[in-house]
């Protein structure tokens, strides 16, 4: 089946489902495939419960005409989205980044549906299928879509443009993340940069960060760019007046207080900003849009549980947002301060020096006390409290209870699972 004959499809039927245990009813059920499992076992099992067709690569599966068959499911759920995506009249908004990503998201979302039709990339599906399927979701009424793209080696933002061609795009840092796909920081770089690349080669709009050094140099002399600033007088102007805890920003002459912790969310609220402000969405509407945000997901969280305030960040972890992490905490006014530090994950051969890196900042900030989880920090030259296990920090903390009215950092990678501290709590 040709692509605009499965796009006919997709119309009358405008839903779709990768996985049998989430089927909507008239839906259609592309059979991806993963390295241990083969989706086309479950193209029936799909039908069954709903789906209205079935897309499928292996012709032995096809027993009758509720099967489509297509060379590569994959490929064919990305030149769907593809398809869907030029069909569309939506404009859509690239973003990738090394941290702050999906905060950023949710930030210009927050701002542009105060004035336009809005969708973005749902959680953190922003990979080579979250955003074809992001892309899918683009309604009739749509105006401008966000989508969110993540990357762990090279080539992979290259090909995630290719797959919903953007109209504008933001980069929001190049930090110490995914290491060990990119081969390094200067691997980052590259990495990340292939956003940029991709809309300098086609002419489009790009959003910068003009006090980012790397992001300047990189867009010097490419005319089609906006960025913020605080000191170049050739860029959006915006002043940081602290975060004590929260973020608080100066827009000509008018302040904005936002409900996100640490310094490091300031470039965040300023690229909703300028997005807002490049979109002509009225200042109020942006005022409230960011001082309304309310961050979720183990996302720079802060609770107030059994007399301790906590900070909950621990939907992912990195050497650049883990120092971050704790400077904010260790601004943070009120004793005593407790931090809960979990392994950072795909650093590759520099995992060891940048977890004792991450140890003797940490024990620099002089905190009551410093809890470290995870093999990578048990194998550290510290004084500090290493668990190898979860498990182990568990029995501890049941024998020897947090003080009361203490101040918690919880920060970890999504595989350490730290929010289950709070339940020990």
């Amino acid at each position: 089946m040709t692509i605009e004959k499965l796009h006919q499809c997709f119309l009358a039927h405008p839903k779709v489902c990768t996985d049998t245990r989430k089927i909507e009813g008239d839906c259609l059920f592309f059979a991806l495939k993963g390295d241990n499992f083969n989706g086309n076992r479950y193209a029936a099992e799909a039908l069954r419960k709903g789906a209205s067709f079935a897309v499928v690569d292996e012709d032995d599966y096809a027993i009758s005409d509720r099967y489509i068959v297509v060379d590569d499911v994959l490929e064919a759920l990305q030149q769907l989205a593809t398809f869907h995506r030029d069909y569309s009249t939506a404009r859509v908004i690239a973003l990738t980044g090394s941290n702050g990503k999906t905060t950023t998201k949710e930030l210009i979302r927050a701002v542009l549906s105060r004035k336009y039709r809005v969708i973005a990339t749902l959680g953190n599906l922003n990979n080579h299928i979250g955003v074809p399927l992001t892309l899918l979701s683009i309604a009739e009424d749509t105006e401008i879509a966000i989508i969110e793209m993540g990357a762990n080696h090279r080539k992979e933002i290259e090909t995630l443009c290719k797959v919903a061609r953007p109209d504008f795009g933001y980069i929001t840092n190049f930090g110490k993340a995914h290491l060990e796909g990119f081969g390094g920081v200067k691997g980052v770089i590259k990495g990340k940069s292939e956003l940029y690349d991709y809309l300098m080669a086609s002419g489009k709009s790009i959003f910068m960060n003009a006090d980012d050094p790397i992001q300047f140099k990189k867009l010097n002399g490419y005319i089609n760019k906006f960025g913020f600033s605080m000191d170049k007088k050739d860029f959006f102007r915006m002043s940081f007046l602290g975060a004590d805890p929260f973020v608080k920003i100066e827009v000509e002459g008018q302040a904005v207080t936002s409900q996100l912790i640490g310094s490091y969310n300031f470039t965040n609220c300023a690229a909703a900003i300028l997005i807002g402000k490049f979109f002509n969405v009225p200042w109020e509407d942006i005022k409230n849009a960011i001082a309304s945000y309310v961050p979720q997901n183990n996302r720079s969280q802060i609770l107030n549980k059994n007399s301790h305030r906590i900070i909950l960040d621990a939907y992912n972890a990195n050497p650049t947002s883990m120092v971050a992490a704790l400077e904010t905490f260790k601004k943070m006014e009120g004793t005593p301060k407790i931090a809960f530090l979990g392994d950072m994950f795909e650093l590759g051969e520099t995992a060891g020096i940048e977890h004792q890196a991450i140890v003797d900042f940490a024990a620099s900030m002089q905190f009551q006390d410093v809890f470290l989880i995870g093999e990578n920090f048990a194998r550290t030259d510290s004084h500090l409290r290493s668990f190898t296990a979860f498990e182990q920090l568990s029995e501890y903390l049941m024998k020897n209870p947090v003080p009361k009215n203490s101040n918690l950092l919880i920060k970890g990678s999504r595989g350490m699972a730290l929010e289950r501290i709070l339940e020990i709590l």
